[in-house]
Formats: structure tokens, sequence, C-alpha cells
């Protein structure tokens, strides 16, 4: 769709948006795609209990457990208090609640960042042998689908966003509106990482743009290219990943992930009035405060036609609902 209210008020390029919010799992997002390949994995080897990890209010966890009792299996959450909010049956973990996900809550040292992907693999596993005990068959995923381990050995969260790039071509490319830019919030590299290969493998100039949510290029960046590698070579593309093709802007961190500012409160409720479109307060919004900003310093040329996808979250707006009114 074309953000047109927006667009004329920016009086810049034209911006579109792909509504992955809407993909139809539980509230929506961008892991519903990554899922329809990841639940098949699961089926596959007989596994009968799913176990993941996120954050408090986690989109992914929320859309994993949906789609784990749509297919008949037990979702078991792992949930780091990765910011400070209550552990309350709010946004996501009141939808978690009512599917009956078996949710665990814990505590991470450090606040504002995504744990590690070894220690909490570690974890998981702690967790697995509980449900080994129980006579029960654990599949274990690593947060977002996105990084190897535990039972996902093939890249499927990449995978599905190498697919949404063909669908996006298919909406496209016929109307002459491929866009230029492909803006997203990037917090675990899938999505990004998808993107990129397909935009290569097709010999198109469209640039992947991420906006990090929790961490610096320096730490983040690798962890794209590495998941475009093993996508890559998962697909038998011959393709050569290169730094600069890689776009991160770590600028729009704010305060750290996951803590709501005057300025993310601010763009949610612009973005509202504007064009009627929610976002949410931990990814897209920061995204939409780097695309805008991005904009005003003539980042992009006039004629650029961007793609802004909206990657869901929308739940977890009623759980920072106290922060987000606290600010006029």
């Amino acid at each position: 769709y074309r953000l047109e209210n927006l667009t004329r008020k920016l009086a810049g390029p034209e911006i579109m948006v792909k509504r992955d919010d809407l993909t139809g799992l539980a509230f929506g997002g961008n892991k519903s795609r990554k899922l329809e390949f990841i639940m098949a994995d699961a089926l596959k080897k007989d596994s009968d209990t799913i176990i993941t990890w996120g954050s408090l209010q986690s989109n992914w966890c929320l859309q994993l457990a949906a789609a784990s009792r749509k297919y008949g299996l037990n979702p078991v959450l792992v949930l780091f208090k990765t910011y400070d909010l209550p552990a309350t049956w709010d946004g996501n973990i009141l939808v978690e609640k009512l599917l009956e996900a078996d949710i665990q809550v814990r505590e991470t040292e450090e606040k504002g960042k995504f744990l590690d992907q070894e220690t909490a693999f570690r974890i998981l596993q702690e967790v697995a042998e509980v449900e080994k005990q129980k006579g029960l068959k654990p599949y274990l995923v690593s947060v977002g689908g996105s990084v190897l381990g535990g039972d996902m050995k093939k890249p499927l969260g990449a995978l599905a966003y190498f697919e949404a790039f063909l669908e996006i071509y298919e909406q496209t490319a016929d109307s002459g509106q491929l866009p230029d830019h492909i803006f997203i919030a990037s917090g675990s590299g899938a999505t990004q990482a998808g993107l990129l290969v397909a935009a290569k493998a097709l010999g198109l100039k469209t640039r992947i743009t991420g906006i990090g949510v929790s961490d610096k290029n320096e730490e983040f960046s690798p962890m794209v290219k590495q998941i475009a590698l093993e996508l890559a070579e998962t697909m038998e593309l011959e393709l050569e990943i290169k730094e600069d093709e890689i776009v991160l802007f770590d600028e729009y961190l704010g305060a750290g992930y996951g803590l709501v500012t005057a300025e993310i409160a601010e763009i949610i409720k612009f973005i509202l009035r504007t064009e009627g479109l929610v976002l949410d307060p931990v990814y897209t919004g920061k995204a939409m405060i780097g695309l805008i900003d991005l904009v005003k310093k003539k980042y992009f040329s006039v004629t650029d036609r961007i793609l802004f996808v909206h990657t869901g979250g929308t739940p977890a707006l009623f759980a920072f609902k106290e922060k987000l009114v606290q600010y006029p």
C-alpha cells in the first residue's frame, strides 16, 4: 500500500508499506512466514513440543505458540526480562496464556539486550531435558527462527524471507513499482538476510536497509552476513555477500532494546494519526524513526521508491501502555 499522507508530508521519495503485520496467525507478523517452514520441519521430525526463547513481550514467541497449537504441538516459551516490564497478563503474554503455552520467565543480568545465543541454547537444553523426562519429544529453535542451532539445521527463517522477496517482486514488478529500497526493523537477522540473498539472486539493485533494534553494527552485521551465507549455501547459490551490501543503521537504538522513549511514543502517535497505521514500540517504531530521519537527511533520492515492511508486534503496544501515555 502507498503511504500517501506520509509521502506528501515528507515531500520526499514515495513510501509504501508491506503489511506483514496482517499475516493471519494470531495478531500477525513476519514470524508467520518463518513458521511455515519451521513447523513443517518440526512435524517432519515427529516432535510434539517446541521450545524457544525471546524477550518478555516477544511477538515471535506468541506466533510460535499459536502455530504450535494450530498443528497440535505443545509450546514452551522461555521469556527473558530484557527490559523492565512486569510479567503480567498483558500484550503478547496474555494471548500466550490463552493459548495455554508453558511460559517460563527468567531474569537477565544485562537489560536492553538480547541474550547471547550460546547461553540461551544452554538454558533451552535444560528445559528440553525436563520435557524429555515427561516422555515428550521437543524441538528447539532460536529466537526469531534466525540462527542455526538446536533442532533447526537449515536457515529456515531466512528462507521464508527469500520467498517473501519473490512475493514483493510479483506484486510490484509488472506495475513498475519495484522498490529501490526495502526498509525493515532488524532484530535477529533472518528477515534482512533472506531479502538480501533474494535481491542478489534476482540480479536486482534493490537495497535492503535494516534499522537495528538491539545491537551495535559491529556485533550484528556479522550475524546477518553469516545467515545470508548459510542461506546461499543451502539453496546452492554462488553468491558473494559484500560488507557494503549489509546496510544497517544503529544510530536509532535509543535508550536500548525494548525501552520506550518520548521519541518512540511520538512516532507511534504520528503514524497512527497520519496513516491510521499502528506501529509497535520495540521494532517498527524505531524503524520508522530511522526512515523518516534518513528522508529528512536526503539519504534517498526524491525519485526513489521505498517499501517499509511492517513486521508486526502490535500486541506489545498494550503492555507498554503506561510508558507510552506518560509522554504528551
